[in-house]
């Protein structure tokens, strides 16, 4: 289910006029949304990027202004490094009991970055309505949006694992298929675990130039280069070192995850079969590497996609 937030707080002109499609002209605006995936790696480019001297980066990590600001309980403390810090999170507060999106207040949170670049990174954004994400590209017509996709079987099985260690969801018997089936299709889970549909609603708002798909899959295997080529697509230096972080640096390591056994890792992947076969063949890359991980070959690839063809037409042109 794609959540719609609060209604959209019409533009008001100079003139006292409501600008229906009014755009963002001041400078007090974010340069980037990351918009997930959740568990897709959005914490490390959080750290690398807010110790990396191009940038400004909120004192929180996940903003949540689009989809649940209002009732957003946060897992750590803010950080409080300057006045900077304690002026933001101030306006944020003030922010949060609004009924309505205001996108003029929402820039003005970014007015401390300066001459430097800042953004949000709240994966939350992942599921938001066509409507929210619409006009929020609208008001800001420069801002670029990047995507982290993960491997859905993997990425819903670390949810799980996050959302039981935090209490979120019920601890429940990890053998159980029946068990593992019915919490992979609740609304917290479900809405996050198909990155075909999420790049395709976010692909339809925003300009190709300002669109970035990148893959959990690279951030395993190359970190320091998905950190170059992120970094460089939001205009800043790679170069620049992130204050001695490494970038292979993983502060989620160690951290307790559900055992997933074989025969429950596939029936899992049977249940993601079908986005399995839609990121191979839509977002490409390394995706197009993940249904082979669960055995589907390449000859089930193409029997899936004879679903979409005339099979009789195509069996007679063979004959």
């Amino acid at each position: 289910m794609v959540r719609s937030a609060w209604p959209l707080k019409a533009r008001v002109g100079d003139d006292g006029e409501t600008e229906e499609n009014g755009s963002s002209t001041g400078t007090s605006q974010p340069d980037f949304l990351c918009v997930g995936a959740q568990k897709g790696g959005t914490s490390w480019l959080y750290r690398q990027l807010a110790l990396h001297p191009d940038f400004w980066m909120p004192p929180i990590k996940e903003i949540h202004y689009f989809d649940k600001l209002s009732r957003n309980k946060r897992l750590s403390a803010p950080r409080c490094r300057d006045e900077r810090d304690v002026c933001f999170m101030e306006s944020l507060k003030s922010l949060s009991n609004r009924p309505s999106i205001d996108l003029e207040s929402y820039g003005r949170l970014f007015m401390h970055k300066g001459s430097l670049l800042s953004g949000d990174i709240s994966p939350g954004y992942s599921i938001l309505s066509d409507e929210i994400i619409q006009r929020a590209v609208s008001y800001f017509p420069n801002l670029k949006v990047i995507f982290l996709a993960r491997d859905p079987v993997e990425r819903a099985w670390s949810q799980l694992s996050m959302g039981v260690r935090l209490g979120r969801i019920s601890r429940f018997d990890v053998t159980d298929i029946d068990e593992v089936i019915r919490n992979l299709r609740s609304p917290g889970v479900s809405s996050r675990s198909y990155p075909s549909k999420i790049v395709g609603r976010w692909r339809r708002h925003v300009h190709p130039d300002l669109f970035r798909l990148y893959f959990f899959d690279d951030l395993e295997r190359s970190p320091a280069e998905l950190r170059r080529s992120i970094i460089h697509f939001l205009g800043a230096d790679p170069n620049k070192p992130s204050e001695g972080l490494r970038a292979d640096h993983n502060s989620s390591a160690g951290k307790e995850k559900l055992r997933l056994t074989d025969t429950v890792r596939s029936h899992v992947a049977q249940f993601f079969k079908d986005e399995l076969r839609a990121c191979a063949g839509e977002l490409g890359g390394p995706a197009r590497e993940w249904p082979a991980r669960y055995g589907f070959s390449l000859l089930w690839f193409f029997i899936e996609l004879a679903d979409d063809i005339d099979l009789l037409v195509w069996c007679d042109w063979l004959v």
